[in-house]
């Protein structure tokens, strides 16, 4: 309500539409590319989008949260961090050094700023549109949450990201190839052989590393 001066009567309606909002911004296929609209098209429609999910799957993040508690140490890079939840958190543990929050949204970057200057952790974070931007060459650890299924090729990301890991380093991924029941999802990618691409790309750079929490967040670290 305070970052975009929202008034309290309209807040509801604001999120409760923003699913549909967000998803009717979408082009379809005369998209050319993906960043294009999450740098250019969503404007303050992604934070609502991302605000509105994560009051209807507080659960599901309280126990990514968790899983982030268990790994995370040093060097976090958060990648597509969107509204900047696991950041935060990140930022707040004694075990993270710093974190590099990293989206190519202006307007998550400096909401999420906002945010860390009102919980006091401004310090342990840096904003940037790209991974470039952080120059760093080695992380310790790699949150990339509910972005890898936005990519046009997911499996290059995970060779960009195996590259800035070492033997020691963790990351933490999910994805979701589905757009949806009723195509509430059009942004997200669904295309089987992209898909398989993907997989056989996992497989073939990272190893799964166990953990008790059931959810569909895994955990991995580099083979190769």
């Amino acid at each position: 309500m305070e970052y975009l001066s929202i008034k309290e009567c309209d807040l509801d309606g604001f999120l409760a539409n923003a699913q549909m909002n967000l998803a009717n911004l979408h082009p379809g296929d005369a998209l050319s590319d993906v960043s294009d609209f999450y740098t250019e098209i969503v404007g303050d429609r992604h934070l609502a989008d991302l605000a509105a999910w994560h009051i209807t799957s507080k659960d599901y993040i309280a126990d990514t949260l968790k899983l982030q508690q268990r790994f995370s140490r040093d060097l976090v890079l958060d990648f597509g961090g969107g509204i900047g939840t696991h950041a935060l958190a990140n930022a707040m543990s004694s075990k993270v050094e710093h974190v590099f929050f990293v989206d190519i949204n202006e307007t998550n970057r400096n909401f999420v700023e906002y945010r860390a200057k009102e919980l006091g952790v401004e310090k342990k974070l840096t904003f940037c549109k790209t991974i470039k931007d952080t120059q760093i060459s080695k992380f310790d650890t790699i949150i990339c949450l509910d972005v890898l299924e936005h990519l046009a090729d997911p499996a290059s990301q995970l060779e960009i990201f195996n590259k800035l890991m070492d033997s020691n380093s963790i990351a933490l991924f999910n994805w979701y190839f589905y757009k949806g029941e009723k195509n509430e999802y059009p942004f997200h990618i669904d295309d089987i052989q992209v898909v398989e691409k993907f997989f056989k790309k996992l497989q073939s750079m990272f190893l799964e590393v166990f953990h008790p929490i059931l959810i569909t967040t895994r955990a991995y670290k580099k083979i190769r």
